[in-house]
């Protein structure tokens, strides 16, 4: 748990990463079920039963690049979707992204807009698509898609109503994940700075882990690491310092072990 306790040192900065600490902890908490890409496949995969769908798949959408990137896939497929990206405007997630309607679509043959190269190359090309976009206010995050219901032609009205609560959770999560991405840059942003004006033995080490904080790769390993730099705040001088020295040097192994693998070989 994050101290609330005020700081003793009259220093601004110090008070403001405090606050930082705090509010990230208390983000932190509101994913209830565990990290944001654990809730995602829980809520993927439940739509794709309720709705008796073959496939089913949430992309995430990456305005700085131009991409839409597949998040988590369930289902019918020969290839890990995974990680793969496509461009915004291509697809019929493409075109839910951009326009921010959902759509249903009983022969995606029949459609212009369907990306049947794509399909192919995944192993699995779907008969129907039901896509609808995930929304945090008027700002589009992703597209929720579900692909050839087993039981029936198509995807009717009330499965778009249905598909748009399944969305809402995951646009929740998602929303959680990005809040919390923020305030930990700009923890570590102000840690930075902290480590910049005191140019003693302990800030030393610990600039040497803030080389590392910004690629921890899950919101999980993310918040553990906000508890610790919390706990090393409570810390006497000595401690703090040891603590530091402890996760530098462990900071440096894993660095060293990411550098080794890298040698290796719709």
């Amino acid at each position: 748990m994050v101290d609330t306790t005020e700081p003793q040192e009259d220093n601004p900065l110090v008070d403001e990463i405090h606050r930082l600490l705090q509010s990230l902890e208390a983000a932190g908490k509101v994913t209830l079920l565990g990290t944001p890409d654990a809730l995602l496949k829980s809520i993927i995969e439940a739509a794709a039963r309720i709705f008796g769908a073959a496939a089913a798949s949430i992309l995430l959408v990456n305005e700085a690049e131009g991409v839409l990137e597949f998040k988590v896939a369930y289902g019918a497929s020969n290839k890990d979707l995974v990680g793969i990206r496509i461009p915004l405007n291509q697809g019929i997630a493409g075109y839910v992204a951009m326009s921010g309607q959902p759509i249903a679509i009983s022969d995606v043959t029949q459609d212009m807009r369907f990306d049947q190269d794509f399909a192919k190359s995944t192993g699995y090309v779907p008969h129907s698509i039901l896509a609808t976009p995930l929304l945090a206010g008027d700002q589009v995050l992703g597209v929720m898609e579900v692909l050839d219901k087993i039981n029936a032609a198509s995807f009717g009205m009330q499965d778009m109503e249905l598909l748009g609560l399944f969305a809402g959770q995951a646009a929740l999560a998602i929303n959680q994940a990005q809040i919390i991405e923020n305030l930990s840059v700009v923890l570590v942003t102000n840690l930075k700075r902290l480590a910049a004006v005191d140019m003693e033995g302990s800030t030393e080490h610990l600039r040497e882990v803030l080389e590392v904080f910004p690629s921890v790769g899950s919101q999980e390993d993310m918040l553990k690491l906000v508890e610790l730099f919390a706990e090393f705040f409570r810390m006497g001088d000595a401690e703090r310092e040891t603590g530091l020295k402890i996760l530098s040097a462990f900071a440096e192994y894993s660095q060293r072990q990411r550098q080794l693998s890298r040698g290796g070989s719709w």
